[in-house]
């Protein structure tokens, strides 16, 4: 129903942040990461989920579509909902958090407030499956091709593209963006920290 909201920030509160768009304020419950990229009194622009249940209607907002999307993935996990989500997203940024997916890193998702250690992996192996299923990303396909006379190991591109792939890239914008990086000085979080600067220039 609503794709985004842009307007002014009229409040922000421990995971909500109200959107004043033309005299109305719209209620977003919101991450840290999302808060922690406006400010009262200025414009933003939050891309949204609505949730309608029976008994409750709630509007969820996020500063990037990237965030976005791996709430989505996050809710589409057996006995995830959305407040687990919003504290799995809210502890770690967005890139970190899709590292840790396609890794497999079970600690940092249990450093999320109410999620414990069968969640964690429960998260792991849906999100995987769903990404190999739905975007036919895996670390071998999602391999880009390497830019003439640069070498790229192949498990790191791999596991970089996987995670761009979480966050709803094309594999075409993964491919272009990975081109030419370094990857063989680089530690994986950094090859995806470059390669989602480039993106989102």
């Amino acid at each position: 129903m609503f794709y985004y909201l842009s307007g002014t920030v009229a409040h922000i509160a421990p995971f909500l942040a109200v959107i004043d768009c033309g005299g109305v304020g719209y209620a977003c419950k919101t991450t840290n990461y999302t808060l922690g990229t406006i400010q009262k009194g200025e414009q933003a622009k939050l891309f949204t989920y609505l949730s309608v249940k029976e008994d409750a209607v709630d509007l969820y907002g996020f500063s990037t579509q990237e965030e976005l999307n791996l709430f989505q993935l996050l809710l589409s996990v057996s006995g995830v909902g959305p407040k687990a989500a919003l504290s799995i997203l809210s502890s770690s940024t967005p890139s970190n958090l899709a590292l840790s997916i396609i890794t497999g890193d079970v600690k940092t998702l249990t450093a999320a407030q109410g999620v414990g250690k069968k969640i964690a992996q429960r998260i792991v192996l849906e999100l995987k499956d769903k990404l190999a299923k739905e975007q036919g990303v895996s670390f071998e396909s999602a391999s880009p091709l390497p830019a003439a006379g640069t070498v790229i190991p192949e498990d790191k591109a791999g596991e970089a593209g996987a995670a761009l792939a979480v966050l709803g890239y094309s594999q075409s914008e993964i491919n272009k963006a990975l081109r030419g990086i370094d990857m063989a000085s680089l530690t994986l979080e950094e090859v995806i920290k470059q390669a989602l600067a480039r993106m989102m220039k």
